[in-house]
């Protein structure tokens, strides 16, 4: 027989109101009534059935995460940031994807209609889709957003991409390397273009150009940074001494195609990337790049949605990135 609200209550010596308070994470409950309450609930394998509270209270318990993003490690971090948040606060993620093309297309609102949540997370690039945010909008949905080009009305978290970008441009510029290439990210993301004005910024203040024919761009995939690194290090006599990659997915192709040619990762050719996700650490020589806080954005993005008591309710936040220094990255090698 199924576990009920009643059992739980029962069994921590409470009344089924303070059970439903408890399991709606709702304020102004004693913490060991509250410690109670959750121990008898796992005791008895207890499992809420969030149809009948979202009856009960105008709400489904259910967010969605809106995305269109080729790079599985990014999307990645950031579902699992999302989901523990949920779990912390009685809620259940759905992922929904729409590809960037099909947001003008029709159709659109009643697809947003039928996801009956309570919230929704717009990820890049669907964060720049002025549409989709204007159809949220008038649907009157709760959404937060993640790392758009420009800061709304909307909850929004982000962190300072072109700063982080300068930061790395720099990096490789103190190591001694004039001779840079850049592998850009994809147009529809707002963040390729504020990663390549940090790296054209650090290049400029030292005095150095960017050259065109060492700038190519990409789509956040292995694949095509193994496609940006074979146009890059076609000439060996004219070729960069660092490359620059906009995430670690198309760094990690730089890598594996300079591998291929027998060219020495640091000595030959410094790599670095952005956003520290796991192929960071898998790849050998371990990747340089720059610690996004992907996981804690997928959090924020919760919390900003289901804040309901106006008592952390902000309207943004930055966070905090970190560059990483490891082994991919060394001193330009003498002429």
């Amino acid at each position: 027989m199924k576990t009920t609200i009643t059992d739980v209550a029962k069994q921590a010596g409470v009344s089924m109101k303070t059970v439903s308070r408890v399991l709606n994470n709702e304020p102004n409950v004693a913490k060991v009534t509250r410690e109670r309450v959750m121990r008898a609930a796992s005791e008895l394998n207890y499992t809420p059935n969030l149809a009948a509270r979202g009856l009960a209270s105008s709400r489904s318990y259910l967010i969605a995460l809106l995305y269109d993003n080729p790079s599985p490690s990014y999307l990645s971090n950031l579902q699992h940031g999302a989901v523990e948040a949920c779990r912390r606060n009685g809620y259940h993620l759905v992922l929904e994807p729409i590809p960037i093309e099909d947001v003008e297309g029709p159709g659109l609102e009643a697809r947003l209609r039928r996801l009956s949540v309570d919230g929704i997370i717009i990820t890049p690039p669907l964060s720049d889709a002025d549409h989709l945010l204007k159809v949220l909008s008038t649907l009157g949905l709760r959404y937060s957003v993640v790392s758009p080009e420009d800061i709304g009305e909307a909850p929004t978290v982000f962190m300072d991409d072109s700063e982080a970008a300068f930061m790395m441009g720099q990096h490789l510029i103190e190591l001694g390397h004039t001779d840079i290439g850049f592998v850009k990210g994809p147009d529809s993301h707002s963040s390729s273009v504020q990663r390549l004005a940090g790296f054209t910024s650090a290049m400029k203040k030292a005095g150095l150009s960017v050259r065109d024919d060492w700038m190519f761009s990409g789509d956040f995939t292995v694949q095509s940074g193994v496609e940006a690194a074979r146009k890059l290090l076609s000439d060996p006599k004219d070729r960069p001494t660092a490359i620059f990659a906009s995430n670690d997915d198309m760094a990690a192709g730089v890598m594996t195609y300079a591998a291929r040619l027998g060219v020495s990762i640091p000595d030959d050719l410094s790599v670095c990337g952005f956003d520290d996700t796991p192929i960071a650490e898998i790849v050998w020589p371990k990747l340089t790049t720059i610690a996004q806080p992907i996981h804690e954005m997928g959090k924020q993005a919760v919390k900003m949605l289901i804040d309901r008591s106006g008592k952390d309710r902000s309207r943004y936040k930055m966070l905090e990135f970190e560059l990483v220094k490891r082994d991919s990255t060394g001193p330009a090698r003498s002429s």
